[in-house]
């Protein structure tokens, strides 16, 4: 093995010093229906990213953020943080549990599908990644303004896909670049 990079040697953050993991974004008896999200994080080589954290952000299953600016429609729900925060094990593999959200406005005030809201941070990065996941057989995904703007092809790469054998278990990656890329949006 040879020479490792020292703090004063990569870019930051270094995510295991002062940030919890919330590895459920819903708690228990918050409505709608419980799923569990895996994948990996690879690079442009195709090999795991050991070190990375994802923050997810998502609607409850009304439709409301759990933000005071969000709630003015319903009151929310008591156990539903709206927020997630996972890191890649040495493998890259992630894994969190969440409920599948409800529809949101977007632009235009067009109702947006279901989806969770994603941030990549780690190590190389100066600025964090951000991109989505929907969900798979949601008749909603065809209308969704933002989805719409990806180009055809490359809509997959933000799309959950049902995990072989494994019910009310999704899988989704990230692919940080070449063939495959997750589609990132500026955020």
């Amino acid at each position: 093995m040879g020479p490792r990079a020292t703090a004063h040697q990569t870019v930051g953050p270094f995510f295991h010093v002062g940030l919890r993991i919330v590895d459920s974004v819903a708690g228990p008896g918050v409505c709608g229906a419980r799923v569990t999200i895996g994948g990996r994080v690879l690079d442009g080589d195709g090999k795991p990213v050991p070190d990375a954290l994802l923050e997810i952000w998502q609607a409850d299953a009304h439709g409301t953020y759990a933000h005071p600016e969000g709630m003015h429609e319903s009151p929310g729900e008591p156990g539903f943080k709206g927020f997630g925060r996972v890191a890649t094990d040495e493998g890259g593999t992630f894994r969190f549990g969440t409920i599948t959200p409800g529809r949101v406005p977007g632009p235009g005030g067009r109702l947006q599908a279901p989806h969770l809201v994603v941030a990549v941070f780690m190590r190389g990065l100066l600025k964090h990644l951000v991109t989505r996941v929907y969900f798979p057989g949601e008749p909603s995904n065809a209308d969704d303004p933002i989805l719409n703007l990806v180009e055809p092809a490359r809509r997959a790469t933000l799309m959950a896909r049902k995990a072989p054998g494994r019910n009310g278990v999704l899988e989704w990656n990230v692919i940080l670049q070449g063939e495959g890329e997750t589609v990132f949006f500026d955020a």
